[in-house]
């Protein structure tokens, strides 16, 4: 576009800027010539069913960790506006760098987060951090309620990272989303709480949609060098070896969250895990083969990390797959596992 034109066109948008109709956006979103950047405001999700990658987003993370960063990534490349809430300064200029907007907040301090950006959806991803000082019940249902009312004036969509260990199932059958949520572990439990309270939120009126991202345990690289130098080592893993893992790949777990803020459903649930679960010795011998390491044992005198001591359960991923088109690049750990460890040795 000549410049005239483009000067032309930055006075009628001036002439225009206060009807809240239109919104003018940084220079450097879009490789648009002259960096003018004109967009209607996102109408209310009930208008229309699907939202495309290719509609502008304001997207706010709160967990910007190894899931949050790469969500991050992928909606940045896609052209919409991320904004991310962290505790460090050093991950603000990281994420500022990265073309994230930083927020510097702590999800404890409700006082912190009384300016956060109007935005159209919020992904809520937050692990807990042992080393933050705050307990695990602080940090996933304390800290909810407080992102929860400083969000809830926008109602904006909200995607909700959560756990497939609210399932209390022990016994090696099969779960899904319609399966009863009898938790056992703490970690489960309070993942169920904050589930409640985020649906609670929802039918309150605070949020245009809420997605519900049951996630299994979550591999990848850089996710399996402390169980590489164990195997190494030959120290013996405790729990037992037949009872089962659900697994599912840090990018395909991604890819979950993208389709998922695709769809502007009502309150929704989805397990996100790959196709096949598998036997904890099955996974460890081929992580064995995989890194040359010695066939592993297991020390069934002391429970496992995780889990009841039972067998666990198993997990379905129909009903994303139906629903949603979501289909794991990575279905089982025979494809996974050793695209995993490329990146970790």
């Amino acid at each position: 576009m000549p410049a005239n034109n483009c000067n032309s066109a930055r006075k009628t948008i001036d002439a225009v800027q206060g009807n809240s109709h239109l919104w003018l956006f940084a220079i450097g979103r879009f490789p648009i010539s002259c960096g003018i950047v004109v967009r209607l405001p996102v109408r209310d999700p009930s208008d229309f069913e699907t939202f495309h990658e290719s509609q502008f987003m304001r997207c706010l993370i709160f967990g910007c960790g190894y899931l949050g960063r790469r969500v991050a990534k992928r909606w940045v490349d896609a052209g919409h506006q991320v904004f991310s809430v962290t505790r460090s300064k050093t991950n603000a200029v990281l994420f500022q760098q990265s073309g994230i907007d930083p927020i510097v907040a702590d999800i404890c301090e409700p006082s912190t987060l009384t300016e956060l950006p109007e935005v159209d959806l919020v992904l809520h991803a937050v692990g807990f951090d042992r080393t933050s000082g705050r307990s695990h019940e602080d940090v996933t249902c304390t800290a909810l309620t407080h992102i929860l009312a400083a969000i809830q004036k926008q109602r904006p969509r909200l995607i909700y990272i959560s756990s497939t260990s609210v399932y209390g199932q022990s016994a090696g059958e099969w779960v899904n989303e319609d399966s009863e949520c009898l938790p056992t572990q703490p970690g489960g439990q309070l993942c169920l709480r904050a589930e409640t309270l985020a649906s609670d939120h929802f039918d309150a009126g605070g949020l245009r949609s809420l997605q519900k991202l049951r996630l299994a345990g979550i591999y990848g690289p850089g996710r399996l060098l402390s169980r590489i130098e164990s195997l190494k080592a030959s120290v013996p893993l405790t729990g037992r070896g037949d009872s089962w893992l659900n697994l599912v790949h840090v990018d395909d777990a991604v890819a979950a969250v993208l389709v998922s803020a695709e769809r502007s459903e009502g309150i929704s649930i989805y397990n996100v895990v790959d196709n096949q679960p598998i036997q904890r010795e099955t996974y460890y011998q081929a992580l064995a083969r995989l890194i040359g390491a010695p066939h592993p044992t297991f020390d069934t005198s002391q429970p496992g990390s995780r889990g009841s001591g039972g067998l666990n359960k198993r997990c379905s991923n129909k009903r994303i797959c139906e629903k949603l088109g979501w289909n794991p690049g990575y279905p089982s750990i025979e494809t996974g596992l050793p695209a995993a460890i490329g990146s970790a040795i």
